[in-house]
């Protein structure tokens, strides 16, 4: 995998040096921590570029299409918001369907399609694979925006840089997932990214019906990081560096009286925070429902809407990248 340059970043432009020119952000497996430097490094000048200038020309001429097949804000306006920074048009697919797919069209012809009038295309897909599969076929760079349950990369990316933009380094944290572990395909891909760093450890709190899949655990243990699942907070917050906070999905159950058992399970209030450190952060990738009150919003340590910004700068460099801008 490609690995990172000696400068922050290599000159806009060079498309015969730009490592990731063409390629496909599918899962966090294909990431080595230099990757991961490389990236977050690209996305934080795109942070001190938009702070001073707004928008700028350098992806002008180059066109994304936005393939939802599953409802979205953030995810779906990022990366919209990303390409029009950046100089770039948008095709914008969010009602799959009115389109084709609902006269029976196949995903690979679909994204076939679409490459034939977009320079790139960002999936987001109900099915296990899906990004894969189009990537398969596209002949153009794919990113994953989310396959069902699997994974959603571009997150666990926005996620990390979250960190490192919050407090200051990767090595030597804390973690404690919260929620939805079973079906949170956030938490699924960020569990994996955090093998790449030094000294992590991690707690998983949830209902017993919504535990982390047994596939995540193994393959975080694989790695050497110490793991630890409970169904409390208790005792777990107060040495926590980062508090991921995810909802109950109502959308993944197939019965809604299980869905009820469990959806409140866990609400962050003022109260349960008194037990925080003073240095750390909540994150949460949105949309919550009612697992963090509002009344956390005004706490500096809540950083969930902070979090959905820094999402843009990530979106902005891996854009540049897979169009060999950066």
């Amino acid at each position: 995998m490609p690995t990172k340059p000696k400068s922050p970043y290599l000159p806009f432009g060079d498309q015969q040096t730009a490592p990731w020119y063409g390629k496909d952000i599918l899962s966090v497996r294909q990431f080595t921590r230099p990757d991961l430097e490389y990236i977050f490094s690209v996305a934080h000048e795109m942070r001190v570029m938009v702070e001073r200038i707004g928008t700028f020309d350098l992806l002008k001429g180059k066109i994304l299409a936005n393939l939802f097949y599953e409802p979205s804000t953030r995810t779906f306006a990022s990366f919209m918001a990303a390409m029009q920074r950046l100089g770039g048009a948008v095709i914008p697919i969010s009602e799959v369907r009115y389109s084709s797919v609902a006269k029976g069209e196949s995903l690979p012809d679909t994204v076939r399609t679409l490459a034939a009038y977009a320079d790139v295309i960002v999936i987001r897909h109900p099915e296990v694979g899906s990004a894969a599969l189009a990537a398969r076929y596209a002949g153009k760079p794919v990113i994953n925006a989310g396959d069902g349950v699997g994974e959603h990369p571009t997150q666990a990316l926005l996620d990390v840089f979250t960190i490192r933009e919050e407090l200051g380094h990767l090595d030597n944290l804390t973690v404690t997932m919260l929620g939805d572990l079973k079906y949170g395909r956030t938490v699924h891909s960020l569990a994996r990214l955090l093998t790449r760093f030094e000294n992590i450890r991690l707690h998983y709190v949830s209902p017993d019906a919504l535990r982390m899949p047994p596939d995540v655990i193994e393959e975080v243990a694989e790695k050497g990081l110490p793991q630890e699942e409970h169904r409390t907070l208790e005792g777990v917050l107060p040495e926590t560096d980062v508090l991921y906070v995810t909802r109950v999905q109502r959308e993944r159950f197939e019965n809604l009286e299980e869905y009820e058992k469990v959806k409140d399970a866990y609400v962050i209030t003022p109260k349960t925070l008194e037990e925080a450190k003073e240095r750390m952060i909540i994150m949460h990738p949105l949309p919550r429902v009612n697992e963090i009150s509002m009344e956390v919003d005004k706490d500096p340590r809540a950083a969930y809407f902070r979090q959905m910004e820094y999402g843009l700068y990530v979106r902005m460099a891996l854009l540049a990248m897979v169009l060999g801008k950066a």
